[in-house]
């Protein structure tokens, strides 16, 4: 019912900027938490960022805590992670995820909706 499609992603060096945007279709999108994950290959996904659906509460991993912002303006049904300081470790495919509810805001298997990901790397 709900389509999801990143963008935003390339290649930066350390210490450098990207923000990444998630749009999404379906009328109910401003009734869904959200969230970003990301994986690294041979590596598990891992919880990134998470904003409710009003926008009023957060949570980020604690590694991009101060560097990372998440944000969603609803009346364009899109939610957005501001990645500013980024450093070699953080390169991974990003993929933001919907939620019908923030109960367990960081384990992925709560999320039904997935985006395909946008690729980050991030060069020493």
């Amino acid at each position: 019912q709900v389509q999801l499609v990143e963008s935003g992603g390339g290649l930066v060096q350390a210490g450098g900027s990207l923000r990444l945007s998630c749009a999404a279709s379906g009328r109910s999108f401003s009734r869904f938490a959200m969230g970003w994950f990301r994986q690294a290959p041979g590596k598990e996904r891992e919880f990134v960022a998470a904003i409710s659906w009003r926008g009023y509460n957060t949570n980020y991993l604690d590694s991009v805590k101060g560097r990372f912002t998440i944000s969603r303006d609803n009346a364009k049904n899109t939610v957005y992670l501001q990645m500013n300081s980024l450093k070699p470790e953080d390169t991974a495919v990003y993929y933001c995820a919907a939620t019908p509810d923030y109960s367990k805001i960081t384990d992925a298997t709560r999320y039904d909706y997935w985006g395909q990901g946008t690729q980050v790397t991030v060069s020493s």
